[in-house]
């Protein structure tokens, strides 16, 4: 029997690879990643392959709608596989976690604008910053 991640990859029409599947397995576990860290989380778990590799599906996976790319400012892009809901990230200006946000108004798009220039809207981003609670609780320098 196939399991999620095979599952999800055949029905983005993806072939299933080991590669894929390590990586969405380690998204699981490690939500809001970047592709450093989960190169390092695929290596520890002996799935190793190069970090252009991690790039390449990263790309593939997003493209194909199984994964949301998170941009946050002065930061590397991160990634999950929470996607087809309406939430937005806080992002701690000191150590750089972050963290799932529901939507601020409590339907989608959470934002919208008084003038769309033409545009059909179709979602908004937003990204919450602040310190986290460990960075509150940690000892000033």
């Amino acid at each position: 029997m196939p399991t999620t991640s095979e599952r999800e990859l055949h029905e983005a029409g993806l072939r299933v690879t080991a590669g894929r599947r390590a990586l969405l397995d380690a998204l699981e576990s490690s939500p809001h990643s970047d592709a450093v860290t989960l190169h390092r989380l695929l290596v520890e778990a002996d799935a190793g392959t190069s970090l252009q590799s991690v790039h390449n599906v990263l790309a593939d996976l997003t493209a194909a709608g199984l994964l949301r790319k998170i941009e946050p400012a002065n930061s590397a892009a991160r990634y999950e596989r929470r996607i087809g809901d309406n939430h937005h990230h806080i992002v701690c200006t000191s150590c750089g976690a972050v963290a799932d946000v529901e939507c601020v108004v409590g339907h989608a798009p959470c934002l919208t604008p008084s003038d769309t220039a033409g545009f059909t809207l179709a979602s908004a981003e937003v990204t919450f910053w602040g310190l986290c609670a460990d960075c509150q609780s940690a000892p000033s320098r």
